[in-house]
């Protein structure tokens, strides 16, 4: 046997027997970029949570993974992108193996970054759109959805209830939205759906942190716009809800983005926010089985990362869910690779070659409860798919009122190519081949 073929025999050896080979084996390094603190915190936490909880239940249930034990590494961005970047500078000398910058603002500065480092970015649901054009942006993935899958997602579900995308012609659908990189996002997408469909586009911006929005709320009660889209994030979004009950816009024609869509975006209105809609990737609550063993081996046993009060809020459950698919990333690439002794550069082959099936997330105790994902060479931005969430103030609790529906291909995969084209032709990269 040649050198080479005792070196991939020892390679396989070693993954057959994961919980031998996990003895002498590193940690799996994995940053948690937070904000408990600033006021953004009130979403930050309980994602936050979710995160860390899930990752631990696979250390406490499962000795991590393939035996391979998790280390997270929380590091607190208070929202703010040169924060967020120096966590990334900070943390990456610590064997990362993928960043979550929860933040637009961060992602658009990690993208360079992290790509010449050959460390994996999944900003997930969020982030630079064309990024799911996985030829132009090797190291960066947002599935299962896009900010202009969701934009889509939310006309078509006006359209639909309406009663057709044809009756949208004429219609008044106003934007309001975080007047930053994250805000920002969809409005294109906006613009060429009205032109396809004929409504007119209203933009009214709303400056960090949201508070002040009363002006914004009079010209929603002068123009009368038949929808409102909402791109919030943190008190602009219990801000918003308050300020449209005020003047009586009607709850079930107002629709926000997945990330304003969570319990402390809603109950500070109390009774005036039943009706509230959002798009959503995955569900809300706590039931599925993969909740008894949390609350098991963690909330139960006292090792949660927080006290244990947002477990199954929407948050919570994208937190989880972000773990869930970079847990599969890593075990995905330990496979490819034949070692559990993973590199960033190995886990971006896992995100790459993700395959994570309705089958799949029934063994993880998960089942219906996110959309199946597949990850390609091309495609880095997953099935683009969402459901529209609605808020029963009486219940005090998110339900699913529609089925998993796609987002207009047509217009958004031509936006995608454009922009990523744009930004390849600007930083002279050359598009990688996935035949």
């Amino acid at each position: 046997m040649n050198l080479k073929k005792l070196t991939l025999a020892i390679a396989a050896a070693a993954f057959a027997a994961p919980l031998m080979a996990s003895s002498a084996g590193a940690e799996l390094v994995i940053p948690s970029f937070t904000y408990r603190t600033g006021p953004y915190a009130p979403n930050g936490i309980p994602f936050a949570d979710g995160y860390a909880d899930y990752f631990n239940l696979l250390n406490e249930r499962d000795g991590g993974i393939e035996g391979q034990k998790i280390k997270v590494i929380e590091c607190e961005t208070a929202y703010n992108t040169q924060q967020g970047v120096e966590c990334y500078e900070n943390t990456k000398g610590e064997g990362t193996l993928v960043i979550q910058p929860l933040s637009t603002g961060i992602t658009y500065q990690l993208i360079p970054k992290a790509t010449s480092d050959k460390i994996p970015v999944h900003s997930m649901g969020y982030g630079r759109t064309s990024a799911a054009d996985g030829t132009v942006f090797p190291y960066v993935f947002n599935f299962p959805g896009t900010y202009w899958d969701a934009a889509s997602i939310i006309v078509k579900h006006i359209g639909a209830t309406e009663g057709s995308m044809d009756n949208l012609k004429g219609k008044k659908i106003a934007l309001v939205y975080h007047n930053s990189a994250y805000g920002k996002e969809p409005i294109r997408t906006l613009e060429e759906l009205a032109k396809k469909h004929g409504y007119e586009l209203m933009l009214l911006p709303v400056d960090h942190p949201g508070q002040e929005q009363k002006a914004t709320w009079l010209q929603v009660r002068r123009d009368r716009p038949d929808w409102v889209v909402m791109w919030g994030w943190g008190v602009m979004n219990q801000v918003a809800i308050k300020e449209a009950a005020s003047v009586r816009f009607p709850m079930d024609r107002f629709v926000g983005v997945w990330w304003s869509a969570s319990e402390n975006d809603v109950l500070p209105a109390g009774k005036e926010a039943d009706g509230y809609k959002a798009v959503a990737f995955h569900a809300p609550g706590t039931n599925f089985p993969l909740f008894a063993d949390l609350q098991k081996y963690i909330v139960g046993a006292g090792k949660a990362a927080g006290d244990g009060s947002h477990v199954g809020e929407v948050l919570y459950n994208r937190g989880m869910v972000a773990a869930l698919w970079a847990s599969e990333a890593i075990r995905t690439a330990m496979k490819i690779h034949g070692t559990m002794n993973v590199t960033p550069d190995m886990v971006r082959d896992g995100y790459e070659a993700l395959d994570v099936d309705e089958a799949r997330l029934a063994e993880l105790g998960l089942p219906n409860f996110t959309v199946p994902v597949k990850v390609t060479c091309a495609n880095h931005g997953g099935p683009g798919l969402g459901a529209i969430q609605q808020w029963d103030a009486n219940s005090q609790t998110w339900s699913l009122i529609t089925g998993y529906v796609p987002a207009d291909r047509e217009v958004v995969d031509a936006l995608i190519a454009e922009d990523s084209a744009a930004f390849a032709k600007e930083a002279g990269i050359t598009p990688r081949s996935c035949n």
